[in-house]
């Protein structure tokens, strides 16, 4: 990595949880300060949950950001669907736009003014998550359909630990609360890594990077006939990217097991909820 720039945005991962931190020992709060942003077009393959009417492919485009001013770490997304308009996969015909991911974490070491840090863990947060859709909330689509897209907050804590080989992994524990029903339903865990294994003579190199999210504890009460609940699930995503400072391509296999709580093959509709997706990204960086 040739410099300050490349070095944070290469600790960027795709639908990762957050950036890269300051020192837990920094007297200066805004010294360290720094930002990023970039584009991503991509398409997903397979991806889940699907229904199995359509071959579920679709290109987006991602907007992603993140970064350090004081006290706060910062990580988040939006994502803008079916950017060609085709009228095949599965985000066409009324089904959500877009998508959002913030993340933001408070860091606890800042906040006291004391070195948290303790064996591999090298700084302590409070740490937030928010997930929005870009759909109808306990509404209705262009057909008429009831909708009620993802609208949740999570709040827990986190850390940055570092890890045998991966080296620095943001970790975080939450709770989760369910915007639209205004009830708390379980907890999430969630790690995200950044492991550069290849460099080249030219500065470029290849990372292997990606994250984990998993809840459990949840309540099955809030499933149904049509699509029922169970009380763990999540998906993890590793990845291969070759970066540059201004440019990414990268390919990353996602494995799904009853992601968002949702039963594989349950109910009357029979979602398949657990398997294996690939996703292929062509990044530029600003």
């Amino acid at each position: 990595m040739k410099n300050v720039k490349t070095l944070a945005l290469a600790a960027t991962t795709i639908a990762a949880m957050s950036a890269p931190a300051m020192a837990a020992d920094r007297t200066d709060l805004r010294a360290g300060d720094y930002s990023w942003m970039q584009f991503n077009a991509m398409y997903a393959v397979n991806e889940l949950p699907r229904d199995g009417s359509t071959d579920n492919g679709h290109d987006y485009l991602e907007m992603e950001f993140g970064g350090r001013a004081g006290v706060v770490d910062l990580y988040g997304y939006v994502d803008v669907f079916n950017i060609t308009n085709r009228d095949y996969g599965d985000k066409n015909n009324g089904a959500s736009k877009m998508f959002m991911k913030f993340a933001p974490r408070f860091s606890l070491d800042a906040i006291t003014g004391k070195d948290l840090s303790f064996g591999p863990v090298q700084e302590v947060y409070i740490s937030t998550l928010f997930n929005w859709g870009g759909g109808a909330i306990r509404g209705t689509d262009v057909n008429g359909n009831e909708t009620n897209d993802v609208n949740n907050a999570s709040i827990g804590i986190g850390a940055d630990v570092m890890v045998p080989w991966l080296g620095k992994t943001g970790m975080n524990l939450y709770g989760f609360y369910d915007l639209n029903l205004k009830e708390w339903n379980g907890y999430q865990f969630s790690a995200n890594w950044f492991k550069p294994v290849m460099n080249f003579d030219n500065g470029s190199f290849v990372s292997f990077q990606g994250y984990v999210d998993y809840q459990f504890g949840a309540d099955e009460k809030y499933g149904n006939e049509f699509v029922p609940q169970t009380t763990s699930g999540g998906a993890a995503y590793f990845g291969l990217h070759w970066h540059s400072d201004n440019y990414a391509v990268g390919y990353g296999l996602k494995a799904y097991q009853d992601v968002y709580l949702l039963e594989d093959g349950g109910g009357i509709v029979g979602l398949e909820t657990t398997g294996f997706a690939h996703y292929f990204t062509a990044t530029y960086k600003f």
